[in-house]
């Protein structure tokens, strides 16, 4: 019996649904005080640079038919990629209690049931989409996706023509351009540990690969759009009353609760996915219910209002940790490393593309500090591998 394998049309599906996020409306508000053009420009720019890494890391995924962290054992060796699996586990976790966080807030925002009772909602829906299974999400999916599409083209519609006339908001320099670019390229860099999970499945690699990013970016830059707009000509911040600011209700909160869930069941799966590559004794559909039940009571328990912090310990961790991979695979051509317990040379180099990174978010430059982080650790990667070689021989 042939294995059941993903359409180019489900996997734009996916990542259409990745892309409309509660998330990426909330940092879109971020980028109010730069104005309109230079927020565009940088949404722009961080999502090239941030799509870019996405297409590399789904293609190595799906031409070698491997999750997001079987890819990794091939660079950093079979225990070396452990420190990324438990990493990634780690952040999806993460991801997923700010996820229903969030939903949960603006849902509370809308209808005054209490934060806990729409977190367990969230939360039991998330489990429910895992049940259903990626493979089988099909009209499901489409259903939900088509009506978040269409309520995000109303909510769009509502914010750019409509009546708002907020006080205008002056740039008073709390966020520089260089920042703003990188806040935009940090959600798509927190999903290059996951992209694998679903173009391994795909029928077709490449067009899947580049669907599904093409797909995520520009729903991503749309609902960032969405944020930057609503900050600007409606003066909120807070999702719940952009909603209601733009007349919606029930429809608000429908939005809210079911654009959460699209996007966190990506989260709570690929979690489950990581958990194998730790040990192949875990369940993965189970061990996604157990991460979307953790994240549904770390949401209840902690407050989780400025994730910034948390963006950037996940681009610190997992731009070097590409960029190796990208140089390994398609300018080394090795990435052989899937039989040895640790590939020292990478993991050495991963450790100062890690440093480097924390160093330059102190420094500011027009393009963000992953761009530059990834080009000094690609170069390093290859001086490292030219530098062995040469031992080697001698």
């Amino acid at each position: 019996m042939s294995e059941q394998r993903t359409s180019v049309f489900s996997n734009g599906l996916i990542w259409f649904g990745a892309g409309v996020s509660i998330a990426e409306i909330l940092t879109g508000t971020y980028f109010a005080t730069l104005g309109f053009g230079k927020a565009m420009a940088a949404i722009l720019l961080g999502h090239l640079i941030g799509g870019l890494m996405m297409f590399a890391a789904g293609m190595i995924g799906a031409k070698e038919r491997k999750s997001a962290m079987e890819t990794v054992k091939m660079s950093f060796g079979e225990k070396g990629s452990l420190l990324f699996a438990i990493l990634n586990v780690l952040q999806l976790v993460g991801w997923t209690a700010i996820m229903i966080y969030d939903g949960a807030l603006a849902a509370d925002g809308i209808l005054h049931t209490g934060k806990v009772v729409w977190a367990i909602v969230i939360g039991l829906l998330i489990v429910l989409w895992i049940f259903v299974g990626l493979t089988n999400l099909g009209k499901l999916n489409t259903v939900a996706m088509t009506a978040l599409f269409i309520l995000s083209l109303v909510l769009f519609k509502v914010i750019f023509f409509g009546t708002g006339s907020a006080a205008p908001i002056v740039d008073d320099g709390s966020l520089t351009f260089g920042a703003a670019v990188e806040l935009a390229v940090a959600m798509p860099l927190s999903w290059l540990p996951l992209i694998s999970d679903y173009t391994r499945e795909a029928e077709k690699p490449f067009a899947a690969t580049v669907t599904s990013v093409i797909v995520y970016s520009v729903v991503s830059v749309f609902m960032y759009m969405i944020g930057m707009g609503a900050a600007i000509f409606t003066g909120e911040y807070d999702i719940a009353q952009i909603m209601l600011k733009a007349g919606f209700g029930v429809i608000g909160l429908l939005i809210i609760v079911f654009s959460t869930v699209t996007t966190t069941f990506l989260d709570a799966y690929s979690a489950g996915v990581s958990c194998v590559s730790i040990s192949s004794k875990i369940n993965e559909k189970w061990a996604a219910i157990v991460v979307a039940v953790i994240g549904m009571i770390a949401a209840i328990v902690y407050p989780m209002d400025n994730i910034t912090n948390f963006l950037y310990l996940i681009g610190s961790v997992f731009a070097p940790m590409i960029a190796i991979q990208i140089a390994d695979y398609f300018i080394l051509k090795k990435a052989d490393a899937k039989d040895d317990a640790f590939q020292w040379k990478n993991l050495f180099v991963w450790v100062v593309g890690f440093v480097i990174y924390r160093v330059l978010m102190h420094v500011d430059t027009p393009v963000g500090n992953t761009l530059p982080d990834m080009i000094i650790t690609v170069i390093l990667c290859l001086i490292v591998d030219k530098v062995a070689g040469a031992i080697k021989h001698n």
